[in-house]
């Protein structure tokens, strides 16, 4: 396994607590150079579990998202320039001179995307127009990669622990997302206070009606932008490098403090879920989950969903079965005496803990 911090961008390095040199869980189940979810790779338990279609578009994957991206990682991108990254430069450099979602803050998705993300239904994975703007097409990789923010560092369609590993890493993507708040906000605190005496950091995480230049995707009105920006208009480059070069300075310390009470609750809850996601433990009472899907197969197994509707578990037919006996009555280790002793089967532990990571057995 790698660390917690080897999945993330480098900028972190000496900015998180030592905590992120824990291992973090290795998802194998869900990889980029081979898409799990793709319709031309991805397992046939997976294609509809409940009646929907849940495979992805090769060409979009799990891409169908706009990144809201940090000042100081927009500055930490626009500062590297290694041939690797020239991609990405050009695409961010161009967004920014779009004017469109570019703050002080952030540069964020237009208020239209986040419109239909939040109004469409199905999309996700299948609907080419909300393919993200920084997804490589002819490769299926992502051009800002090294520079990512929260989510793309902590999203995956399935998760080896199931649902425990889903729970570990939404709370690191939570923890993440303080983090990328508060910095921006400490760069601005020292390049334009204005922003903040004046309450806009609050406003961009606001909404609102659509505007008709968000409708029709133009830029705000000049004299709109040159509030928002005040000196730094025409400027915006320079100003996320310095956000930058801001946050690369903030000491060892100096994050938990940023973070304040709200981080040290987030990243005790991490420290939690990180243990229960890679040393699981099996409850000593299960039950069967009445609201976990159930698909037959042609060959006589069985798909089993619950947690995520990305992610099946597999059964022989003769398997699924028994787990009606799990009742959530009598302990786990008495149903298998019960079915040796009755039904001259038996659910290995280890196949127990699956089950029970996916939900398809929950306490009672």
């Amino acid at each position: 396994m790698s660390s917690i911090l080897s999945t993330l961008p480098a900028l972190y390095r000496d900015l998180l607590p030592s905590f992120f040199q824990q291992e973090a869980p290795t998802e194998t189940k869900a990889t980029c150079a081979k898409c799990a979810m793709s319709r031309t790779s991805a397992q046939s338990t997976v294609e509809s579990v409940d009646g929907v279609e849940h495979l992805f578009r090769p060409d979009t994957k799990c891409c169908t998202y706009y990144p809201r991206l940090p000042n100081y990682l927009i500055g930490a991108l626009l500062s590297d320039d290694s041939p690797e990254m020239a991609e990405g430069r050009r695409r961010i450099e161009q967004k920014i001179d779009s004017r469109i979602g570019v703050s002080p803050m952030w540069v964020k998705p237009p208020a239209k995307f986040n419109h239909l993300y939040k109004n469409s239904h199905q999309f996700f994975g299948r609907a080419a127009t909300m393919r993200c703007p920084y997804y490589a097409l002819d490769t299926g990789g992502c051009t800002i990669w090294a520079y990512r923010e929260s989510v793309c560092s902590t999203f995956f369609c399935k998760y080896v622990a199931g649902a425990d590993g889903r729970r570990f890493w939404m709370s690191l993507k939570t923890y993440l997302t303080l983090a990328e708040f508060q910095l921006s906000r400490h760069a601005l605190l020292q390049l334009m206070p204005e922003f903040l005496l004046d309450g806009r950091d609050k406003a961009e995480v606001a909404t609102g009606p659509l505007s008709v230049e968000d409708l029709d995707d133009t830029a705000p009105p000049p004299k709109v932008y040159a509030a928002l920006w005040k000196e730094h208009a025409g400027r915006e480059r320079d100003f996320y490098r310095a956000c930058y070069d801001v946050v690369r300075t903030v000491p060892g310390d100096g994050l938990e403090r940023l973070l304040g009470m709200d981080g040290t609750v987030e990243l005790k809850v991490l420290e939690k879920l990180h243990t229960q996601a890679t040393a699981p433990q099996l409850p000593r009472v299960l039950r069967f989950n009445p609201d976990a899907t159930v698909k037959w197969l042609p060959d006589g197994s069985v798909a089993l969903g619950s947690y995520s509707e990305f992610d099946a578990v597999a059964l022989p037919g003769e398997a699924y079965a028994l787990l009606v006996e799990f009742t959530g009555q009598k302990p786990v280790e008495a149903v298998r005496q019960h079915l040796r002793d009755h039904k001259q089967a038996d659910l290995d532990a280890d196949i127990l803990l699956e089950l029970y990571r996916h939900r398809i057995l929950v306490e009672p």
